[in-house]
């Protein structure tokens, strides 16, 4: 299943590297790269609660199959509108559906990935889960250098990514996945669409988790969305140079290694410390790649902001997937993408007016704030005591209320 989604995966991020620069090629507008950037992340917005509803309630394998195939029938009618530079809308309307595909995707996988593996190897999962997402990132790119390089054609490369999902098919038919407990299946209209967020609700950590993602998301990492843009305007990358793809490559990287090192070097390491650690690293890395002036000096800042950026994101999956029980998942990790992939392309929308007034290096610098605040925020070891602290003092209530005021007890 891991090898057959990492190669899905870079047939992914060969498509989603190249898409906004087509846009941006084409059009020049940093509004619509924003728009085309929000048809492909935009629908985990609208999308995930249902499809964590359908993750928990029916067969995640045969889901799982479909959705794959939807994916694959718009990743490939990408292909002709792009060979024949046909109108913005309709690329767009592809990139939509494939988002959908993908909206509706995850949550399912998400769920079906603690059931492959032991409590005790979770974490390592979570991790090389991370990685592979990550190290995708770093392949997609380099192979869009070197096919590019070798007269490819984007037409083509959207293809390659359209059969890059029939190894995840193959993959799913061939993996015996365990059956899950549908007991949240009881639940009906609103109710089954607000499980979810009843379960974070009712617990203050999976609740801050979820708000503090939502807002890292919509602030900090906007320029994920913009990154041609920044590129252009920060670095002096210029149309055709495949420095850009070297750039996002190199990221990419150290995201993979971020999130690897969670599960590897910092295995041991206390993941809600490590979530404020990662914090903080991303606020100094963001703004030093903010503030960088040539190519050399994005190539080596943007590697430390990968790293920080999946390390952080990974360190606070652990902690998530941790603490549900396995019936919970679908729900809760459909909250997760709607905070996560969701957010990003609304704050493309939201902030592309101030991306275009103040410029990205003052962009980038705001995210970088917000994250240092959201160091000190999310302080999950303060909430556990909080509520061990809570707790302890309701079993003393409890006891000193079973005993009169002579000493005997209540019911003796």
């Amino acid at each position: 299943m891991w090898a057959a989604s990492f190669s899905s995966n870079i047939g992914s991020w060969m498509q989603n590297v190249v898409l906004p620069v087509y846009v941006l090629d084409r059009t020049g507008s940093t509004t619509l790269v924003g728009l085309v950037a929000f048809a492909q992340l935009g629908p985990l917005l609208f999308l995930s609660i249902p499809a964590g509803v359908i993750a928990d309630r029916f067969d995640r394998r045969k889901w799982l199959i479909a959705m794959q195939l939807v994916q694959l029938t718009f990743s490939a009618l990408l292909a002709p509108l792009v060979a024949t530079d046909a109108p913005i809308w309709s690329i767009f309307v592809m990139a939509l559906g494939v988002g959908a595909g993908n909206a509706l995707n995850s949550p399912a996988w998400s769920a079906m990935l603690p059931t492959l593996v032991t409590l005790k190897d979770l974490p390592g999962a979570v991790s090389l889960n991370s990685a592979m997402i990550n190290g995708s990132r770093v392949v997609g790119p380099i192979l869009v250098v070197l096919l590019r390089s070798g007269g490819a054609s984007i037409a083509e490369i959207f293809i390659i990514n359209a059969v890059t999902y029939l190894f995840v098919v193959f993959a799913l038919v061939r993996t015996k996945v365990p059956v899950h407990d549908r007991s949240a299946s009881h639940l009906t209209g609103w109710r089954q669409l607000s499980s979810g967020l009843q379960l974070a609700r009712g617990n203050k950590v999976i609740g801050r988790l979820l708000v503090t993602l939502f807002t890292f998301s919509l602030i900090s990492l906007v320029y994920i969305g913009f990154f041609p843009a920044v590129a252009r305007e920060n670095f002096g990358i210029e149309r055709g140079s495949t420095s850009y793809e070297w750039l996002y490559a190199t990221w990419g990287f150290g995201a993979c290694m971020g999130g690897l090192a969670i599960g590897t070097v910092f295995v041991r390491w206390d993941k809600p410390r490590l979530i404020r650690v990662g914090f903080l690293a991303f606020a100094i890395t963001l703004t030093a790649f903010a503030l960088a002036r040539t190519v050399w000096q994005a190539l080596l800042t943007g590697a430390l902001l990968g790293f920080a950026y999946f390390g952080t994101t990974t360190s606070m999956a652990t902690v998530l997937q941790t603490r549900l029980a396995h019936n919970e998942r679908g729900r809760v990790m459909a909250l997760w993408f709607m905070a996560f992939g969701g957010t990003v392309p609304l704050g493309n929308l939201a902030f592309a007016s101030l991306f275009d007034a103040i410029g990205a290096r003052w962009l980038l610098l705001i995210g970088a704030a917000w994250a240092l605040l959201l160091a000190k925020w999310c302080n999950i070891t303060r909430l556990d005591r909080s509520a061990h602290e809570a707790s302890h003092k309701a079993l003393e209530a409890d006891h000193a209320a079973s005993f009169d005021e002579h000493g005997y007890s209540a019911g003796g």
